[in-house]
């Protein structure tokens, strides 16, 4: 298979990907903890720029194909997945700021039911259909700004009295929309297997 410009873009932020969770596996560690919650900070922030840049590529060049569709979201949930989880697990969380498991359950909750909804509307009408909303769009714009926010906290909260405030509203408009998303993109799918 002949991989796409913007798609090259996404697989390789897949790939990017492990190195982040290795940096955030040892963002506590005594010594060197601080290094690494950078590093992690520098990858994270390379693949969201990344998934700016892909999209924009496929768009601009005409290069939008069923596997960029496929890709793109699919690099999106796994990094939030991952960032979502180790920023709620203690031993990889940052600390002071960590993340709620109720937001985590909410976000990675929407990509499960999401993923169940794909499987079955693929069973039901033996096609692949995506359902691209803008809803989607910024609930991964607040998700990942969230993530960024939450890395950078310990400099930023010193500097903004109010930060965590801040992230709480950040944590919990992330998963609000996220709940919207699922709405949305289930009313989405009802009415396209009807349609069928």
């Amino acid at each position: 298979m002949n991989l796409n410009h913007a798609n090259r873009v996404t697989v390789i932020r897949i790939l990017l990907i492990v190195p982040f969770v290795i940096c955030m596996l040892k963002i506590n560690e005594p010594e060197t903890g601080h290094i690494m919650r950078y590093i992690a900070l520098g990858i994270f922030l390379v693949m969201a720029l990344s998934d700016a840049y892909d999209g924009y590529v496929a768009r601009r060049k005409n290069e939008v194909t069923k596997l960029g569709s496929f890709l793109d979201p699919m690099a999106d949930k796994l990094l939030m997945t991952c960032a979502c989880i180790l920023l709620t697990v203690k031993r990889t969380a940052v600390a002071g700021f960590v993340l709620p498991p109720t937001v985590v359950v909410l976000i990675i909750g929407k990509d499960l039911f999401l993923l169940l909804g794909f499987m079955v509307l693929y069973f039901m009408t033996f096609q692949i259909k995506i359902f691209p909303a803008s809803i989607g769009k910024i609930a991964t714009a607040l998700q990942l700004t969230m993530v960024a926010a939450i890395l950078i906290a310990p400099e930023t909260s010193l500097l903004f009295e109010g930060w965590i405030w801040f992230l709480r509203a950040l944590w919990w408009s992330a998963a609000g929309t996220a709940i919207i998303a699922t709405l949305i993109y289930i009313q989405a799918g009802s009415r396209y297997i009807d349609d069928f």
